[in-house]
Protein backbone atom coordinates (compact mmCIF):
# COMPACT_ATOMS: atom_id res chain seq x y z
CA UNK A 1 0.00 0.00 0.00
CA UNK A 2 2.93 2.20 0.46
CA UNK A 3 4.06 2.17 -3.14
CA UNK A 4 0.22 3.38 -3.85
CA UNK A 5 -0.10 6.20 -1.68
CA UNK A 6 -2.03 9.39 -3.61
CA UNK A 7 -2.04 7.63 -6.88
CA UNK A 8 1.62 6.34 -7.42
CA UNK A 9 2.46 3.31 -9.23
CA UNK A 10 5.76 2.93 -8.18
CA UNK A 11 8.07 4.39 -5.41
CA UNK A 12 11.49 4.63 -6.26
CA UNK A 13 11.16 2.60 -9.59
CA UNK A 14 12.80 3.68 -13.18
CA UNK A 15 11.00 6.51 -15.37
CA UNK A 16 8.98 5.11 -18.17
CA UNK A 17 8.12 7.83 -20.36
CA UNK A 18 5.93 6.05 -22.97
CA UNK A 19 4.38 4.85 -20.05
CA UNK A 20 3.80 8.64 -18.73
CA UNK A 21 3.40 9.91 -22.04
CA UNK A 22 0.47 7.38 -22.23
CA UNK A 23 -1.67 8.20 -19.21
CA UNK A 24 -5.05 10.28 -19.56
CA UNK A 25 -4.26 13.05 -17.09
CA UNK A 26 -0.88 13.51 -18.95
CA UNK A 27 -2.34 13.50 -22.49
CA UNK A 28 -4.80 16.43 -20.89
CA UNK A 29 -2.53 18.18 -19.43
CA UNK A 30 -0.73 18.43 -22.47
CA UNK A 31 -4.03 19.63 -24.30
CA UNK A 32 -4.35 22.57 -21.42
CA UNK A 33 -0.70 23.43 -22.58
CA UNK A 34 -1.43 23.85 -26.22
CA UNK A 35 -4.85 25.16 -25.78
CA UNK A 36 -3.16 27.91 -23.49
CA UNK A 37 -0.63 28.66 -25.89
CA UNK A 38 -3.36 29.04 -28.69
CA UNK A 39 -5.00 31.71 -26.57
CA UNK A 40 -2.04 34.15 -25.39
CA UNK A 41 -0.51 33.75 -28.65
CA UNK A 42 -3.04 34.22 -29.99
CA UNK A 43 -4.53 37.44 -28.58
CA UNK A 44 -0.63 38.58 -27.72
CA UNK A 45 -0.02 38.26 -32.54
CA UNK A 46 -3.79 39.28 -33.45
CA UNK A 47 -5.71 39.96 -30.70
CA UNK A 48 -5.67 44.26 -31.25
CA UNK A 49 -5.87 46.50 -34.33
CA UNK A 50 -4.78 49.75 -35.39
CA UNK A 51 -8.42 52.31 -34.74
CA UNK A 52 -7.64 54.52 -37.90
CA UNK A 53 -10.21 57.05 -35.91
CA UNK A 54 -8.47 57.33 -32.34
CA UNK A 55 -4.76 56.09 -34.02
CA UNK A 56 -4.67 54.12 -31.20
CA UNK A 57 -4.11 49.84 -31.02
CA UNK A 58 -7.33 48.48 -29.64
CA UNK A 59 -8.46 45.19 -28.17
CA UNK A 60 -10.78 43.57 -31.22
CA UNK A 61 -12.72 42.21 -28.79
CA UNK A 62 -15.01 45.39 -28.79
CA UNK A 63 -12.36 47.57 -28.33
CA UNK A 64 -12.04 46.32 -24.40
CA UNK A 65 -8.75 46.13 -23.51
CA UNK A 66 -9.32 44.68 -20.29
CA UNK A 67 -10.63 41.67 -22.00
CA UNK A 68 -7.81 40.96 -24.34
CA UNK A 69 -5.13 41.68 -21.19
CA UNK A 70 -7.29 39.23 -18.86
CA UNK A 71 -7.21 36.44 -22.16
CA UNK A 72 -3.67 36.60 -21.87
CA UNK A 73 -3.61 36.06 -18.21
CA UNK A 74 -5.17 33.44 -17.54
CA UNK A 75 -3.64 31.78 -20.77
CA UNK A 76 0.00 32.77 -19.92
CA UNK A 77 -0.30 31.27 -15.93
CA UNK A 78 -2.18 28.13 -17.23
CA UNK A 79 0.77 27.77 -19.81
CA UNK A 80 3.43 27.98 -17.19
CA UNK A 81 1.92 25.62 -14.43
CA UNK A 82 1.11 23.32 -17.14
CA UNK A 83 4.90 22.93 -17.39
CA UNK A 84 5.48 22.88 -13.40
CA UNK A 85 2.78 19.92 -12.96
CA UNK A 86 3.84 17.82 -16.02
CA UNK A 87 7.84 17.98 -14.15
CA UNK A 88 5.46 16.97 -10.90
CA UNK A 89 3.78 13.94 -12.34
CA UNK A 90 7.15 12.82 -14.01
CA UNK A 91 8.94 13.14 -10.70
CA UNK A 92 6.17 12.07 -8.52
CA UNK A 93 6.46 8.49 -8.83
CA UNK A 94 10.00 8.67 -7.03
CA UNK A 95 8.86 10.46 -4.33
CA UNK A 96 8.23 8.02 -1.30
CA UNK A 97 6.95 10.40 1.23
CA UNK A 98 3.35 10.24 1.59
CA UNK A 99 3.21 14.24 3.08
CA UNK A 100 5.11 15.56 0.11
CA UNK A 101 2.85 13.73 -2.66
CA UNK A 102 -0.07 14.91 -0.58
CA UNK A 103 1.03 18.37 -0.91
CA UNK A 104 1.34 17.89 -4.67
CA UNK A 105 -2.00 16.50 -5.01
CA UNK A 106 -3.65 19.18 -3.09
CA UNK A 107 -1.88 21.86 -4.85
CA UNK A 108 -2.74 20.75 -7.89
CA UNK A 109 -6.52 20.29 -6.68
CA UNK A 110 -6.56 24.03 -5.61
CA UNK A 111 -4.77 25.33 -8.86
CA UNK A 112 -6.99 22.84 -11.47
CA UNK A 113 -10.37 23.73 -9.66
CA UNK A 114 -9.45 27.79 -9.28
CA UNK A 115 -7.91 27.66 -13.30
CA UNK A 116 -11.15 25.57 -14.45
CA UNK A 117 -13.13 28.92 -12.91
CA UNK A 118 -10.95 31.41 -14.48
CA UNK A 119 -11.07 29.75 -17.98
CA UNK A 120 -15.24 29.56 -17.48
CA UNK A 121 -14.80 33.63 -16.69
CA UNK A 122 -12.96 34.32 -19.75
CA UNK A 123 -14.59 32.92 -22.17
CA UNK A 124 -18.21 34.51 -20.68
CA UNK A 125 -16.20 37.59 -21.14
CA UNK A 126 -14.16 37.09 -24.48
CA UNK A 127 -17.58 35.44 -26.23
CA UNK A 128 -20.07 38.51 -24.70
CA UNK A 129 -17.68 41.41 -26.20
CA UNK A 130 -17.12 39.44 -29.02
CA UNK A 131 -20.92 39.46 -29.73
CA UNK A 132 -20.90 43.21 -29.01
CA UNK A 133 -17.88 43.46 -31.64
CA UNK A 134 -19.22 45.56 -34.67
CA UNK A 135 -15.67 46.47 -36.11
CA UNK A 136 -15.44 45.20 -39.67
CA UNK A 137 -11.38 45.21 -40.17
CA UNK A 138 -10.47 42.97 -37.34
CA UNK A 139 -9.55 38.97 -37.88
CA UNK A 140 -12.12 37.09 -37.09
CA UNK A 141 -10.59 33.81 -37.57
CA UNK A 142 -8.09 34.64 -34.96
CA UNK A 143 -10.86 36.10 -32.39
CA UNK A 144 -13.12 32.95 -32.97
CA UNK A 145 -10.17 30.88 -32.42
CA UNK A 146 -9.53 32.31 -29.00
CA UNK A 147 -13.43 31.85 -27.98
CA UNK A 148 -13.42 28.76 -28.86
CA UNK A 149 -9.96 27.44 -27.25
CA UNK A 150 -11.03 28.94 -23.79
CA UNK A 151 -14.21 26.96 -24.04
CA UNK A 152 -12.22 23.59 -24.76
CA UNK A 153 -9.81 24.79 -21.87
CA UNK A 154 -12.96 24.71 -19.16
CA UNK A 155 -13.30 21.30 -20.52
CA UNK A 156 -9.65 20.29 -19.88
CA UNK A 157 -8.83 21.88 -16.51
CA UNK A 158 -12.13 20.46 -15.17
CA UNK A 159 -10.95 16.69 -16.21
CA UNK A 160 -7.56 18.04 -14.74
CA UNK A 161 -9.46 18.75 -11.34
CA UNK A 162 -11.24 15.16 -11.94
CA UNK A 163 -7.81 13.66 -11.75
CA UNK A 164 -6.05 15.40 -8.53
CA UNK A 165 -9.67 14.99 -6.77
CA UNK A 166 -9.37 11.12 -7.63
CA UNK A 167 -5.85 10.91 -6.79
CA UNK A 168 -6.62 12.70 -3.44
CA UNK A 169 -9.48 10.63 -2.58
CA UNK A 170 -7.41 7.51 -2.98
CA UNK A 171 -4.51 8.82 -0.97
CA UNK A 172 -6.92 9.58 1.68
CA UNK A 173 -8.68 5.89 1.27
CA UNK A 174 -5.17 4.70 1.68
CA UNK A 175 -4.33 6.45 4.83
CA UNK A 176 -8.31 5.35 6.43
CA UNK A 177 -6.91 1.40 5.91
CA UNK A 178 -4.36 1.91 8.06
CA UNK A 179 -1.37 3.17 5.59
CA UNK A 180 1.68 5.00 7.63
CA UNK A 181 4.80 7.00 6.26
CA UNK A 182 7.76 5.07 6.61
CA UNK A 183 9.42 8.73 7.69
CA UNK A 184 7.09 9.28 10.28
CA UNK A 185 6.24 6.33 11.76
CA UNK A 186 6.74 6.17 15.56
CA UNK A 187 5.05 2.90 16.18
CA UNK A 188 8.15 0.66 15.40
CA UNK A 189 9.57 -1.66 17.74
CA UNK A 190 12.85 -0.18 16.79
CA UNK A 191 14.15 2.87 14.63
CA UNK A 192 13.45 3.04 11.11
CA UNK A 193 16.64 3.55 10.84
CA UNK A 194 18.08 0.37 12.84
CA UNK A 195 17.53 -2.76 10.44
CA UNK A 196 18.02 -4.88 13.48
CA UNK A 197 16.60 -4.63 17.12
CA UNK A 198 18.12 -3.78 20.13
CA UNK A 199 20.11 -6.13 22.50
CA UNK A 200 17.48 -7.16 25.26
CA UNK A 201 17.86 -5.37 28.50
CA UNK A 202 17.69 -7.31 31.68
CA UNK A 203 18.18 -5.96 35.13
CA UNK A 204 17.64 -2.01 36.61
CA UNK A 205 17.76 0.46 34.69
CA UNK A 206 18.92 -1.30 31.27
CA UNK A 207 22.05 -3.07 33.42
CA UNK A 208 22.66 -5.98 30.87
CA UNK A 209 24.09 -9.28 32.37
CA UNK A 210 27.78 -10.68 31.61
CA UNK A 211 27.50 -13.95 29.65
CA UNK A 212 29.87 -15.75 31.14
CA UNK A 213 27.85 -14.92 34.99
CA UNK A 214 25.97 -18.30 36.14
CA UNK A 215 22.67 -17.84 36.20
CA UNK A 216 22.20 -18.56 39.67
CA UNK A 217 24.07 -15.64 41.75
CA UNK A 218 23.86 -17.40 44.90
CA UNK A 219 25.39 -20.17 43.91
CA UNK A 220 29.05 -19.65 42.70
CA UNK A 221 30.39 -21.99 39.44
CA UNK A 222 33.05 -24.43 41.11
CA UNK A 223 36.34 -23.66 40.60
CA UNK A 224 37.97 -25.96 38.12
CA UNK A 225 42.12 -26.29 38.10
CA UNK A 226 43.94 -26.40 34.94
CA UNK A 227 45.46 -29.89 33.58
CA UNK A 228 48.87 -30.09 32.87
Amino acid sequence: MESAAYGASLAGGDFNFLHFIKQPQTIVRLLSWVFSVVVFATITAEGYFNNSQENVTKCIFNQNDSACGFGVGVGLLAFLACIIFIILDAYFPQISSATERKKIVIGDLAFSGVWTFFWFICFCVLANQWSHTTEPAIPIDAARAVVAFSFFSIVTWALLTLFAFTRYRQGVSDFDQGYTDPANDRSAPYPATSPYPPYPNSGPEGYQRSPFTPQNPEQSAPYQPPSY
